[in-house]
């Protein structure tokens, strides 16, 4: 017996967004544009339970607008939102803590930036803390659940992974000034910014010696720096980290009560060791050439005890939590019921972003072209019934949909034609627009089984 099944696809094809009351843009800290192409978003915690529902925006030159995403009638004015500056470089993710008291930052400039979203701090007030221990782009950031706001782990392009503990090296505010200043003017001293309490460099490399090549030949793709691109607590643990790559879709776990102190790793910084290597879902169907994951989601309610992997290679993965096992990948796309595809899915861009509603029934996943969000029900288990989940896509935007979040009845899509659009379900519209869609397609944009 594995009880009531529930099926709520009829829900997620009502999905639609206003283009006057749903559409949000982000003005551009630049005087040769108008608006910034968002980078990523998330709801605060408080949204996923069904608080206010504000939507963190981080764009590409380094700015944070934290909008209020409320239901809205037809040209009334948005409410007031936030912005902060964190950074002078794109940001390529971002998430609240906890509590949603601070927000954290991961950018191009190679750092983390610990920000407070209260709007009555002033400008300079607004970063706490800058976290300095990455040589690359700053992938992924993720907050330990049981340390609110003060340990969080991050990973970067260049294949490391870093935890942090905000309560070393605190300051006073005068002093955090100082440190902004500095960071800003790119002079920063080493003690100037917090330094991570754990590195573990070359996350995701296999340990084997490099073959020594000829002086002229040029290196080859497999000699690239296998980037850490998502990381998530594994199962609430504050201990336990689960990290994914751009080389393959192997995962790790890694267990940071398990240091080793490597000589090339000062002993503040002792590297852990992986626990466990997950085998490759994107090869188990005969595929010589292995992809890379851009996201990891844990489930949670009906979808408690998988852990969903969007890969480049079109497919959103299914592993089995705590084992790792890869649940997907055994079959056609068409009869894995534990692999989430779409003819029109394109996800060869890491960029390109998952995310699963706070109910756990759906999941979101951007694409690559013509500004399609595929969602999946995969909280009915459509394996009971034999198959694998049908997907509803939404196109309302243009370009590639990278970055999106859920809040509680709601989801937000970000697109590189600089907007970011919100989506609610409501069967009345959706019903109008299928029975006038010619009409209904100047006010609003739809969901479809196409």
């Amino acid at each position: 017996m594995h009880g009531t099944i529930v099926f709520t696809r009829s829900i997620i094809q009502s999905f639609v967004s206003s283009h006057k009351s749903d559409v949000y843009k982000c003005h551009s800290t630049d005087e040769a544009s108008y608006t910034a192409v968002p980078y990523a978003c998330a709801y605060s915690n408080g949204a996923k339970s069904g608080h206010t529902p504000l939507l963190a925006i981080a764009t590409e030159q380094g700015a944070v607008h934290v909008v209020n995403t409320s239901p809205r009638r037809d040209w009334d004015c948005e409410p007031p939102r936030t912005v902060l500056t964190p950074h002078a470089n794109g940001v390529f993710d971002i998430k609240w803590s906890p509590s949603d008291k601070l927000i954290a930052t991961a950018s191009g400039d190679h750092t983390v930036r610990i920000s407070t979203p209260a709007s009555s701090a002033s400008s300079e007030d607004q970063v706490l803390h800058v976290l300095h221990g990455h040589s690359g782009t700053v992938k992924c950031v993720a907050w330990d659940p049981a340390y609110d706001g003060e340990v969080l782990c991050t990973g970067g392009r260049d294949g490391g992974i870093c935890v942090w503990d905000l309560r070393v090296g605190e300051r006073s505010g005068s002093s955090r000034r100082e440190t902004r200043s500095a960071a800003a003017a790119g002079d920063a001293e080493e003690d100037s910014v917090l330094q991570p309490v754990i590195s573990i460099p070359g996350a995701h490399e296999d340990g084997k010696p490099s073959k020594p090549r000829p002086r002229k030949s040029r290196p080859t793709p497999a000699a690239a720096v296998r980037s850490v691109t998502s990381i998530v607590y594994a199962n609430g643990s504050s201990h336990t980290l689960i990290s994914s790559s751009s080389y393959d879709g192997a995962l790790r776990q890694w267990d940071l009560r398990l240091p080793i102190t490597s000589k090339k790793t000062p002993k503040s910084k002792a590297a852990s060791r992986s626990t466990l290597i997950s085998t490759d879902p994107t090869t188990l169907g005969g595929t010589r050439r292995a992809r890379g994951i851009t996201t990891l989601v844990p489930g949670t309610g009906p979808s408690a005890g998988q852990l969903f992997a969007l890969g480049t290679d079109a497919r959103v993965h299914t592993f089995a939590l705590p084992s790792l096992e890869p649940l997907s990948g055994y079959g056609p796309p068409e009869a894995d019921a534990f692999a989430y595809t779409h003819p029109q899915m394109q996800t060869n861009s890491f960029y390109v972003r998952a995310a699963l509603s706070p109910c756990g029934r759906w999941l979101a996943n951007g694409s690559t072209a013509d500004g399609r969000v595929f969602l999946f029900d995969v909280g009915s288990s459509a394996r009971w019934a034999g198959g694998s989940a049908q997907a509803v896509v939404l196109r309302g935007q243009r370009g590639e949909v990278g970055a999106l979040d859920w809040a509680q009845g709601m989801l937000a899509t970000c697109a590189d034609d600089a907007t970011v659009r919100i989506w609610r379900p409501d069967i009345g519209v959706h019903r109008r627009c299928l029975e006038d869609s010619e009409e209904m397609r100047w006010h609003w944009s739809w969901g479809a089984d196409d």
